[in-house]
């Protein structure tokens, strides 16, 4: 059972990692976009959509920084638990 619980948690994280980028990616370019269309808002709206691009910005951030860190953590983990 234990081979079969290990093939899933493999395969969810390889499917994670392969839609990370995208994932990252779309956040910036809609957070940028956002962010240009804030500027056509009304000043009583533009801060709500300035505060949601740049949530958006930082999320894509965000999800670039766990995915290029995620192979690094892995290898620390795995060593970890085989000492």
């Amino acid at each position: 059972m234990a081979s079969g619980i290990e093939t899933l948690l493999t395969n969810v994280a390889t499917f994670l990692t392969n839609i990370s980028g995208p994932i990252s990616l779309i956040l910036l370019l809609l957070g940028g976009i956002m962010y240009g269309l804030a500027q056509t808002q009304p000043p009583e709206n533009r801060g709500k959509w300035q505060t949601t691009a740049m949530s958006m910005f930082i999320g894509g951030l965000i999800v670039f920084a766990i995915a290029m860190a995620a192979p690094t953590i892995q290898a620390i983990a795995g060593g970890l638990l085989t000492s």
